[in-house]
């Protein structure tokens, strides 16, 4: 699919900042099943500094500074991306078993160095609780082969859990998220984390967009769409001589595949969980109160009459 993914920002402050520094995961990263052909990114105010580099996860991450006094931040992001089909799960050309890999990748003096091992570990939104082991523990069954387990533990996230958009915020703990049994995309992607790493195996946060469908006989809604989370989990592969295979799993739509969960999605960063990829952080001097407008829309190229990409 040809996908535009246009992603506004706005912050307007109740007084004036003075010095501000950002830190934006706002750029599409060019993977196996997309091709990034065009990226743009406008700033109003015009930062007085920017630039880009590729973080120790792949990512492009840009780096802003703004000296110029301000009320109201504007950040845009406008990209063109092509994306490939999924490949079914089915054509995995290895499958071992859950407990194999976790018993590979524990520590073993001497042993060759995996980069998968940084996904392994807790983090504060992914922490270690053994209500997570709880909850995973009706799908676990020795010598499961590891794609069979991550396709079950989807299954029940996206089963026992509730989508709700008021139940949680950006900082709501992944425990609480549980123990409601409701959240949103970040919140699924989190519990399925959390409870992966419970297990000793290693899986990455995805950040990124989803193409939706308008209501049947209505338009697409400029900005009505918002930012997607999904996650990663490895499967190694002793035949391709230290390569690796991660396979795609969104919990809230049970969608899962090789390279992404579907067409329809667009890898924007990866990481150990939201707070390595938060598309946009920094901080302020002066400013007072805040109010923060994100609108996001997701669509094929010809379905943006009047807005040429930037």
């Amino acid at each position: 699919m040809l996908l535009r993914v246009m992603h506004d920002t706005v912050y307007h402050y109740s007084a004036e900042v003075s010095v501000a520094q950002h830190m934006l995961h706002l750029r599409p990263r060019a993977t196996d099943s997309q091709a990034v052909l065009q990226h743009h990114l406008r700033v109003d105010p015009t930062p007085e500094h920017s630039d880009e580099v590729v973080d120790a996860q792949g990512n492009h991450r840009r780096f802003l500074v703004l000296q110029t006094p301000h009320q109201r931040l504007h950040i845009r992001a406008d990209s063109l991306v092509h994306t490939q089909p999924s490949l079914p799960l089915a054509q995995l050309p290895n499958n071992p078993a859950w407990e194999t890999v976790r018993d590979t990748l524990r520590y073993r003096a001497g042993a060759p160095h995996d980069p998968a091992i940084e996904y392994r570990f807790h983090t504060p939104a992914t922490p270690w609780d053994e209500t997570f082991l709880a909850f995973v523990w009706p799908v676990l069954d020795s010598g499961l082969g590891i794609v069979d387990l991550a396709q079950a533990l989807n299954q029940r996230i996206h089963h026992q859990m509730r989508y709700d958009p008021c139940s949680t915020s950006v900082h709501t703990p992944t425990t609480q998220a549980l123990a409601q049994r409701a959240g949103v995309c970040q919140d699924f992607a989190h519990l399925f984390i959390a409870c992966w790493r419970q297990l000793g195996l290693p899986a990455r946060y995805v950040s990124g967009y989803l193409l939706t469908q308008p209501a049947y006989g209505q338009s697409r809604l400029v900005g009505a769409d918002a930012s997607h989370a999904w996650v990663s989990v490895y499967v190694p592969h002793p035949q391709w001589a230290g390569q690796s295979c991660w396979i795609d799993l969104d919990p809230t739509n049970n969608r899962c595949g090789w390279g992404s969960p579907g067409e329809e999605y667009v890898t924007l960063a990866w990481g150990r969980d939201f707070a390595d990829v938060s598309p946009v952080r920094g901080v302020i001097q002066g400013g007072g109160s805040h109010r923060l407008q994100v609108a996001v829309t997701v669509a094929p190229p010809d379905e943006w009459p009047g807005e040429p990409l930037l």
